[in-house]
């Protein structure tokens, strides 16, 4: 592998959250999932609030972080009901939750309701950071940047494409959109679709901060201690 590749390969493990959201996951397959990440160097491993704390004792040693996922897939649940799963995820090791906001309210001009909603999500998760899921293959443009806006006043560590259940995933256009609109203030990841190591750079390189992928292993394509 000759250096450049090889510098751009870590650069792209390094912001890939490993992702596994199967209801079906088993101990083993969520045992799998944070060997990869530690052997790879990923940022995180995302899973369900039911394996947080079995993520962060395997992964207590090591480099990446816990991600869980709340009000997810949909966005529908009550915000109370919201704040009380982010915040027992954090308790049980969570460093990150992505929540999906409330997509229904948001397509409603609901935009108050969509704010206070995140405002509560985010006071929940202190002091671990929220990524708020947009699901912008269901969005306008102006709705894009609608919520993107209301995610950053809520105070979100990062604004987040897809969730990768819900139609279209990232795309460059979007990740472009939603930089344009936070700038520097917070992350941007893209997630939904990403399987390839020419799609992870060109989303990196429209603004994106962090990947969402369950694809993260074959996306890097090498063993970082044999090739």
């Amino acid at each position: 592998m000759t250096g450049d590749l090889a510098a751009a390969r870590a650069r792209v493990a390094a912001c890939i959250d490993h992702t596994l959201l199967d209801a079906t996951a088993t101990r083993a397959d969520v045992e799998r999932l944070c060997e990869e990440a530690r052997v790879w160097g990923f940022a995180s491993v995302c899973v369900n609030p039911v394996w947080v704390a079995h993520c962060a004792e395997r992964l207590a040693k090591a480099g990446p972080r816990v991600c869980a996922v709340a009000g997810f897939p949909l966005g529908a649940s009550l915000t109370e009901i919201r704040a009380l799963e982010v915040r027992r995820a954090v308790e049980a090791g969570a460093a990150e939750v992505d929540v999906m906001i409330q997509l229904g309210a948001l397509k409603g001009g609901e935009y108050q309701r969509v704010r206070d909603d995140l405002v509560a999500v985010v006071g929940a998760a202190t002091p671990a950071g929220v990524k708020a899921i947009l699901e912008t293959g269901r969005l306008t443009e102006e709705e894009k940047r609608v919520a993107a806006g209301l995610a950053l006043e809520a105070g979100v560590a990062f604004v987040k494409t897809s969730t990768g259940f819900l139609g279209a995933g990232a795309t460059p256009e979007d990740v472009r959109l939603l930089r344009s609109v936070v700038g520097a203030r917070c992350g941007v990841k893209a997630a939904g679709g990403i399987r390839s190591f020419e799609q992870a750079m060109a989303l990196l390189e429209a603004g994106a901060t962090r990947l969402g992928t369950s694809a993260g292993v074959r996306i890097i394509g090498a063993h970082p201690e044999t090739d």
